[in-house]
Formats: C-alpha cells, structure tokens, sequence
C-alpha cells in the first residue's frame, strides 16, 4: 500500500507535465494556424490518443508549409523535457491517410525529415505527435508494479461481479447482419466477405453493430463514443477515428459497402445495392 501511495504521490507531478505539454501541443496548432493566415477559427481540445500519444485538430481546414511545421514543433517542444524523440504524422480528416510525416531523435542524426520547402494544399488536417516512452511514466509504473501483488485477489473478486467491457448488448448479440456482399456475426464477432473469413476484436464489434443497426444513417460522434465507452463508466482516452480506420480496412473486400466521414456530424455505414 505504500508504494500505491507514493504512485499517487508521483502522479501529481506527471499529471502537471502533461498538462504542460498540452499546452505546447495547443500553442502548435495555434502558430500553424497563423501561418496559414487563419487568426479566427479555433484549435479544437487536444485528444490524448494513447500513454504518449496526441492528436491536434482544427475547426476549419488550413495550408502548411513543411519546414515550418518542423520548426515550429522543434521549438515550441524543446520547452518540453520529456519530448526528447517523437514521431510527427499529419493526418487527412476524411480516410486518415498520411499527409506528411517526420520523426525527432534527441540525436539530430537520427532524424527523419523529407519534403521540407513543400506547401500542403487547403485541406482538413489532424496532427498527431507520438512521444518516445520517458520518465514521465516510467517511474510512476514502477511503483504500481510493486503494489500489484497486494491488489491481485482483491481485483480478481471485484472483476468477477462486474460485466465484462466487450460485451454486446443483450438484444442484438445473437444477430446475424447482412450489408452489400459482407455477413456480419455479432455473437462470433466475424466478417464473412466472398467467402474470407475475418475476425473482430470487441469494441470493433461492438461499434460495428452500431452501424448495421441503422444503415445509411448519419450516427454522430458524440452518441458512439457514449455508446462505446461511457455508458460502462470508461474514460475515453483513446481515439475513435482509429477504430473507425481499422474496421473500414476490414471492409475493403466489399466494394458496395464503406464507413463514412460525416463532416462536423460523425460516419455513416454507406451500403450501396
């Protein structure tokens, strides 16, 4: 119990280093608006994506110039500590297809730096910055593996009473989906597409039923995340346009069938006859 509370005690000094680095990740999306010539629209809320990983997005599209988004991110996070390496992708809104992308080593010789003098045509952008795992979290998970031990009989009880987070709701696990050229089974959680087999971990299962609920519809943003996560008491920290690109991967083989941007709204299961 007394390295859980020093994990706690570690916590407090993380949690303000990452709401420093926030910050910086905010004041980036801030000067590339201004170098795109955009003083008004707004950078939306940073997504914290993973442990290390962040996403920045913008409420109206912009232009950039490759070395200045370079620069500007060099400077701006060598405020940053921890940012010694990190791993620059800039993302298209609509497929999340790579736009540009450069990685940062705390050795300059190992940078990973192409296209610079370039100017990225008009066009909704994400940003995403991956950070190398540092001390940030290293030293708080120290901690809290020398406390595991004391906690695994006490967990093992409570997570026996408490519904497992892949479950699929009561009414609508047994179902069989059918949309274009794909079966989808719910309770197997497969896709059966021209005869090829493919599996579907829980939460695309889960946010896949979503959709063969309502075909055709626009389901927004705010009601899947909701759906997916909140209802069971989960703090989304991850980013649901990842899970929306793996299950539209998972689709390719069915050219009648497609997940949709809905821009500002949220996706759209799109099945054509």
């Amino acid at each position: 119990m007394a390295a859980i509370f020093m994990a706690f005690r570690k916590d407090d000094s993380d949690d303000f280093d990452i709401a420093r680095r926030e910050v910086l990740l905010r004041r980036i999306g801030h000067e590339i608006l201004l170098q795109s010539g955009d003083s008004t629209s707004r950078v939306l809320p940073v997504i914290k994506m993973a442990e290390n990983e962040y996403q920045i997005r913008f409420e109206n599209e912009l232009t950039f110039q490759t070395d200045s988004l370079v620069n500007t991110t060099q400077r701006l996070l060598a405020k940053d500590p921890f940012a010694n390496d990190y791993v620059v992708n800039v993302l298209n809104c609509g497929n999340s297809s790579i736009a540009y992308g450069y990685a940062i080593s705390k050795n300059k010789k190992d940078d990973i730096v192409a296209c610079i003098g370039r100017t990225q045509p008009k066009a909704c952008y994400m940003i995403n910055i991956k950070f190398k795992p540092n001390s940030i979290t290293t030293a708080r998970n120290k901690y809290f593996l020398g406390g595991l031990s004391l906690l695994a009989f006490v967990g093992f009880v409570f997570l026996r009473s408490v519904k497992p987070k892949s479950d699929l709701p009561k009414d609508d696990h047994n179902q069989i989906f059918t949309f274009g050229s794909v079966v989808f089974d719910a309770q197997k959680r497969q896709l059966l597409i021209n005869k090829e087999t493919i599996d579907l971990t829980g939460t695309e299962t889960r946010l896949l039923l979503i959709f063969a609920l309502s075909p055709n519809k626009t389901i927004e943003r705010s009601r899947l995340q909701k759906e997916l996560w909140e209802d069971e008491g989960v703090i989304v920290g991850r980013s649901l346009d990842m899970f929306i690109s793996k299950l539209r991967k998972k689709l390719e083989l069915d050219p009648n069938s497609n997940i949709v941007v809905i821009r500002n709204k949220g996706y759209k299961l799109e099945v054509s006859s």
